[in-house]
């Protein structure tokens, strides 16, 4: 049989690449399927998801096979596939949806009913997401994969706007799905809270989308310095002065028309709370600058559970939210998973005709398979960087 590798989640903090099991076409359950192909994995990226997992913020339990950010070439399909060839190079949706059910007809592919038996909405490698096994590892399973897969159309070209393409997977349009829904368009002005790398994805969709002024927030320097190099306005979630004074010193007033969170249930506070974790700051405080009949994205991740929560009610997923605020100011909030298919292909046109270069917007740095666990610690400490990576070095330099 043949071997495979991937990046084991091992408990709190700590990752390993081991021997692992090379895929079949079976689904979770172990029962064979002819929907599927398998991958030679080309590229597989680390996500700010994973680090929730790899942190204990989750319920994951050791032994779990990371990775949802995956790119790859067909090496083997199954019975019913029709559309799909081996050696295609595609793009995994990190979405596992059937294409049949009425949430999947309805373009809602991130909340599937038919791939998780406990809750709606399937992923790879990912906590209480269907068991479906992740993909930073040399070969993986796609199931229904006619429905799933995005094939490149020009398998060279594809290949060397791989660090772009790899981005379609998730992030790209995760950010994408979060600028749409706040209401980005030609001439409007955008806040964007993280800078990390959906951050940058997120800020990145909004210069596609015409914004006249995006404005980014972190309290990591390095990551803000990065946004800045790519043409956005920054505040320093460090300082005293509050989110809405800095955004008036730079657009004069201080409200923005578009808010989007790209940080999610780890969120800590501004300014003398900084260093206090505050699963609520970011949704409340863009609530506060978002002009009164404007529009919230949430791309970024709420839990159900977040057992290593400082908050004993954000232990169960509960929040100290001003709802009555977005009631007040008539907001509108889009949460949940990105329905890739919904974007994949025209983000995938704007890569190859270079309308965006999203690998630039999120700084990629391409590391190996053996590389994964320091790429994991080096992402944990805040660098500005997305790690992608190569576990076949078929990436070229």
């Amino acid at each position: 049989m043949a071997s495979n590798r991937g990046v084991v989640y091992t408990g709190p903090g700590k990752v390993e690449v081991q021997t692992i099991d090379f895929p079949e076409l079976v689904n979770p359950k172990g029962k064979k399927i002819n929907h599927g192909v398998l991958l030679k994995v080309v590229s597989t990226n680390i996500c700010g998801s994973d680090q929730h997992m790899v942190r204990g913020r989750t319920t994951a339990e050791p032994g779990l096979i990371l990775g949802h950010e995956i790119t790859g070439e067909v090496i083997e399909k199954g019975s019913d596939v029709e559309f799909l060839n081996v050696g295609d190079l595609v793009s995994v949706p990190f979405n596992v949806a059937c294409g049949r059910c009425r949430t999947c007809k309805e373009q809602k592919t991130g909340i599937c009913l038919n791939v998780n038996e406990s809750r709606a909405g399937g992923a790879y490698g990912y906590v209480d997401m269907g068991g479906w096994i992740g993909g930073q590892a040399e070969y993986v399973m796609v199931p229904y994969a006619d429905f799933n897969l995005l094939r490149f159309p020009d398998k060279e070209q594809a290949m060397d706007k791989i660090r772009d393409l790899t981005m379609l997977s998730d992030i790209f349009p995760t950010g994408f799905h979060g600028a749409v829904n706040a209401g980005v368009g030609p001439g409007t002005t955008v806040y964007v809270a993280g800078a990390g790398p959906v951050g940058m994805a997120a800020a990145a969709s909004a210069q596609l989308l015409g914004a006249a002024v995006v404005i980014v927030g972190d309290m990591n320097k390095a990551r803000l310095a990065h946004a800045r190099s790519i043409g956005c306005e920054t505040v320093d979630l460090n300082e005293d002065a509050s989110l809405a004074d800095q955004i008036t010193q730079i657009l004069g007033v201080p409200e923005v028309d578009c808010a989007v969170d790209c940080v999610g249930f780890e969120a800590r506070g501004h300014g003398g709370e900084v260093q206090k974790e505050v699963p609520a700051a970011v949704l409340n405080s863009l609530m506060e600058i978002a002009r009164a009949g404007g529009a919230i994205g949430i791309p970024g991740l709420y839990v159900t559970e977040d057992p290593g929560a400082e908050e004993s009610t954000a232990k169960t997923g509960n929040l100290s939210i001003r709802f009555g605020l977005g009631w007040a100011k008539s907001h509108s909030f889009f949460t949940g998973q990105t329905p890739v298919i919904k974007y994949n292909r025209q983000l995938m046109m704007s890569i190859l005709y270079d309308k965006v270069q999203i690998a630039k917007a999120v700084n990629v740095e391409v590391i190996s398979l053996d590389e994964a666990p320091k790429g994991y610690a080096e992402f944990d400490s805040g660098v500005a960087k997305k790690f992608v990576i190569n576990p076949h070095g078929l990436i070229p330099a």
